[in-house]
């Protein structure tokens, strides 16, 4: 394969897809939001928008298989393919909101390795883009991760537990510490957003749990190539599908010790 043509064809595809977004969001109305669990919501543009990229990415790469946050392709996913990771519209309650922190996020993997990430961000227009040993770059300028080396002067991005709450003693003991250890924090409601600002060196690290694949594929392959470290948790690979996410420049050492102590 090659990765900077598959990177530059799926560029215009996203674009295609954060323009519809764009589009409907001038004229979205809230009555139309589907609830697929507590707190996790969905609406027509989310399932629009993954039926274009299903379709256009399909015809650029038939051997990939799929794993989508709607479900388009209807397919059993595997894990260990070559998939395409979409997130059609990741941030879907600050776009039902009004908010324009929001994204349309997409990842190349083989297993566990990524091999292209692109993530569009609407309401500024910046395209978060690159490829496995191709760098990770901005609308056309090359991203390189913080050169912050410790926790004390970092700004950490995280999100709020939405459901799962069993965990959410420890996850604001976390918080608490890191208000005394750090910067600062900040909670932009869309990690595929927070994962571009990573490899932009806009925030110095980024941690979550209870994610999914989609959230995190073209993120972890931009903060890769820009030079930052991910993991879980627990300072493994198995972030992708495992649902705990650390990514982080410097700090990344200080902050995976915090949380994996108090986690």
């Amino acid at each position: 394969m090659n990765l900077e043509l598959l990177t530059q064809q799926t560029v215009e595809i996203v674009r295609k897809a954060s323009l519809f977004i764009q589009q409907e969001a001038a004229l979205f109305s809230r009555d139309r939001i589907e609830y697929k669990d507590l707190n996790n919501l969905v609406s027509y543009v989310d399932k629009e928008a993954e039926k274009l990229l299903v379709q256009a990415l399909s015809e650029i790469l038939p051997e990939a298989s799929f794993i989508t946050e709607e479900g388009t392709t209807g397919q059993e996913p595997d894990p260990l393919a070559l998939n395409w990771i979409i997130d059609p519209l990741d941030g879907t309650t600050n776009f039902i909101h009004g908010l324009p922190v929001y994204c349309v996020s997409v990842g190349l993997a083989r297993g566990k390795e990524p091999l292209v990430g692109v993530i569009h961000q609407p309401s500024t227009d910046e395209m978060f883009y690159g490829w496995q040993g191709g760098g990770a770059w901005c609308n056309g300028i090359q991203m390189h991760v913080s050169k912050v080396p410790v926790l004390q002067e970092s700004l950490i991005a995280t999100g709020f537990p939405y459901y799962k709450f069993e965990k959410q003693k420890r996850y604001m003991y976390i918080l608490e510490l890191l208000m005394q250890k750090t910067h600062g924090l900040r909670r932009m409601g869309a990690a595929a957003v927070d994962l571009a600002y990573v490899a932009a060196g806009r925030f110095d690290g980024f941690y979550e749990y209870n994610l999914n694949s989609w959230d995190m594929a073209a993120g972890v392959l931009l903060i890769k190539e820009a030079g930052g470290t991910v993991t879980d948790f627990n300072g493994g690979d198995n972030y992708l599908f495992g649902g705990d996410i650390i990514a982080a420049a410097g700090a990344h050492k200080e902050l995976m010790e915090l949380i994996r102590e108090n986690f």
